[in-house]
């Protein structure tokens, strides 16, 4: 590594270079085969019928359908494709009816881009859909199409549908085998929680949990509201990821052991395993059987092992009887609501949101800017300048300034495996195995990251493109400034432009995670053990759901600039803090439910009320009040149960004290408040 002759490093700093260092994944094989045949062959048909152009047009259709294939159940596959598709047909007839019109051209992409923006907002299909209208749209308006209009639309919808059939005929042989695997990976993510109970690598095996579950239910949920009561297999396998909140929750409650008793045996892993093994082998999908998986326990010893031995009864007993265990408890997380009142709800939140308008403001700006360059300056068929803006400004993709690097970056790769292509492979049947490889390169590089999915897509986008146009090598030169100046006018119009891309959003998000949080402390412990039980897993998974997503914002932030960058890394501890405050709440009810005292309304309401008074310190950047000296001086019970060091209450002189239930989440809400302090200022 180069160094400065006194020592300070010259290497570029992390932020700009983290997208350029290659993910650790796979290859995934299967998609690799369907994108090359899915590509190639509709050329090969166009060419056998001497109407390449068309053969070109259906492979561009292909290509966005293999970007889109992202899923792993095949209903949701099905979804991810073909709603797309229909926005792409859509978006390509609205650019071919304005090709050739300049200002007529700039005024509907502004407003395609407009649309675009605003539906991108509500969620990853409708995100994938707009990216499509109005890339379609874009390349509509700057390539010439074939005769009459709905042509093109037809042709790029076909290659969609060419990607659709290809994904579907593994569905008889391996329908469910994905779901299946979800959730026994789920289990296995449990059993290495239970595992880690009361070690250093607690904290990060929770939140392997807490991905696992969000994924699972994902795959679960998204869409089987049509299909519940209709899918006995998909119904057994939702009992089954229910009956698994008891066993995490038991989980975090283990955390309290008394350090003297050591690690929780090997028993209890174990036994979620044998769980995740059924799962996996397909045993709900045979004979129901009244018998129990049997499990080899050891005999509880308090509270937290009490709480496992029965979650891990109730599960054994799910797997026996999923039937009944999912009617006496049909979703123990809520069940989504009808897809058309989900719509309806997204489209109204859309409209009403101030976020979504400010990115389809920015997105129809950048557009704009975008199609008046080509107009004015003489840049010949330069649609590559509004692509460009279009996919550096996906806001659910990542930081719009790194986005903007790597992409400048990756189509510069890109291009430099285009130019051997362009210059030396002969147009004609040659372009059918050199699309067919190049199209393999798709999926294997847009696992390792989006500056290498660009340099795969880069050349495969050009070949395409040269059997409509006919430029040959003359496009390359062109496509890498044209790259250039979409890139600009992103970071200038899409970023500089607008102060919210100096700041991160790290505190608001997490500001309303902690009143939420507040409002469980509340729920937990209100009315006894048995008040409102099933509402308290539907608050916790939603609460942890929150803590990813501020993961994820955390996560995009870090590649931002300074002095975005460095100020999202100093709300990191904060983050842990909360999160750990929502496992000791689950881990003190558990332990409530299952032998500890119940402890003081007034205490519950007191650390509600710190709860509170953080979030609002979040919202507003002011500095938290110091806590009062009787706070500050609550004694130490030595007594307690737990190993997180709790207090105790005052006035046992002379006498145990009683166990303090709450000194653990006590010592997190204490503790969260002391590192948003700096924080704050």
């Amino acid at each position: 590594m180069a160094q400065h002759e006194h020592g300070v490093r010259l290497s570029p700093p992390t932020w700009l270079t983290a997208g350029l260092r290659p993910r650790p994944a796979p290859v995934p094989w299967a998609a690799v085969a369907r994108a090359s045949v899915a590509l190639s062959a509709p050329l090969a048909v166009g060419l056998a019928a001497g109407r390449p152009a068309y053969g070109a047009l259906v492979s561009m259709g292909a290509l966005s359908g293999v970007i889109g294939d992202t899923a792993d159940a095949y209903r949701m596959r099905f979804f991810n494709i073909a709603v797309p598709q229909l926005f792409g047909a859509v978006g390509v007839t609205l650019g071919t009816l304005v090709y050739g019109r300049d200002w007529t051209a700039v005024a509907v992409l502004t407003l395609v881009a407009l649309v675009s923006g605003m539906i991108s907002s509500i969620g990853s299909v409708a995100s994938v859909s707009g990216l499509l209208l109005l890339l379609n749209a874009v390349v509509g308006a700057g390539l010439p199409m074939p005769r009459p209009w709905w042509t093109a639309p037809l042709l790029l919808t076909a290659g969609g549908a060419v990607v659709l059939l290809l994904t579907l005929f593994g569905w008889p042989l391996r329908g469910g085998v994905p779901e299946r695997a979800a959730v026994a990976a789920s289990y296995r993510s449990v059993a290495a929680f239970v595992r880690a109970a009361g070690t250093p690598e607690h904290d990060e095996r929770r939140q392997d949990v807490t991905q696992s579950l969000n994924a699972s239910y994902d795959l679960l949920l998204a869409h089987r509201t049509r299909r519940h009561g209709r899918s006995p297999g998909l119904t057994r396998l939702i009992a089954r990821l229910n009956a698994l909140i008891p066993i995490v929750e038991a989980a975090s409650a283990a955390k309290l052991r008394p350090a003297r008793l050591g690690p929780l045996p090997e028993a209890w892993p174990a036994a979620v395993l044998a769980l995740a093994d059924g799962i996996e082998d397909g045993v709900e999908d045979g004979p129901r059987t009244d018998e129990p998986l049997p499990l080899d326990l050891p005999a509880p010893t308090g509270p937290s092992e009490r709480a496992l031995e029965r979650a891990l009864r109730y599960a054994a007993a799910v797997a026996a009887e999923p039937d009944k265990a999912h009617a006496a408890d049909p979703d123990r997380l809520g069940r989504p609501a009808a897809p058309w009142v989900r719509t309806r709800r997204a489209a109204r939140a859309a409209l009403l949101s101030g976020a979504s308008w400010r990115y389809g403001l920015r997105l129809a700006l950048c557009i704009g800017l975008a199609q008046v360059v080509v107009s004015v300056l003489p840049v010949p068929r330069s649609y590559w300048v509004a692509l460009t803006v279009t996919f550096v400004l996906k806001p659910d993709f990542g930081s719009v300034f790194s986005r903007a690097v790597l992409r400048a970056l990756g189509t510069a790769g890109g291009l430099l495996l285009a130019v051997p292509v362009l210059a030396e492979v002969p147009r004609g049947w040659w372009d059918v195995p050199t699309v067919a490889v190049l199209a393999a390169l798709i999926p294997a590089f847009s696992a390792k990251g989006y500056a290498f999915q660009t340099a795969a897509i880069t050349p495969v986008i050009l070949l395409l493109s040269d059997l409509l146009n006919h430029q040959g090598f003359g496009l390359v030169l062109p496509r890498l400034y044209d790259s250039l100046i979409g890139c600009g006018i992103a970071l200038v119009a899409g970023y500089l432009c607008w102060p919210e891309s100096w700041h991160t959003r790290i505190g608001d998000r997490l500001a309303d995670t902690v009143a939420d949080a507040s409002a469980y402390v509340a729920l937990a412990f209100a009315g006894g053990p048995g008040h409102d039980r099933p509402a308290r897993p539907v608050r916790r998974r939603r609460l942890y759901r929150d803590l990813s997503a501020v993961r994820s914002e955390f996560q995009r932030a870090l590649t931002e600039p300074p002095p975005t960058g460095p100020r999202a890394a100093a709300w990191w501890p904060l983050v842990i803090a909360v999160e750990r405050v929502v496992e000791a709440t689950t881990a003190t009810r558990v332990r409530v439910e299952h032998g500890e005292p119940a402890p003081p309304p007034e205490e519950v309401a007191a650390i509600a009320a710190d709860l509170t008074a953080l979030a609002g310190a979040l919202r507003t950047g002011t500095p938290l009040p110091r806590p009062d000296g009787d706070a500050a001086a609550r004694p130490t019970n030595t007594g307690t149960t737990g190993s997180a060091g709790t207090t105790g209450s005052a006035g046992t002189t002379g006498s145990a004290a009683a166990p303090d239930v709450l000194g653990p989440l006590r010592s997190e809400v204490r503790a969260a408040c002391a590192i948003a302090s700096p924080v704050l200022g």
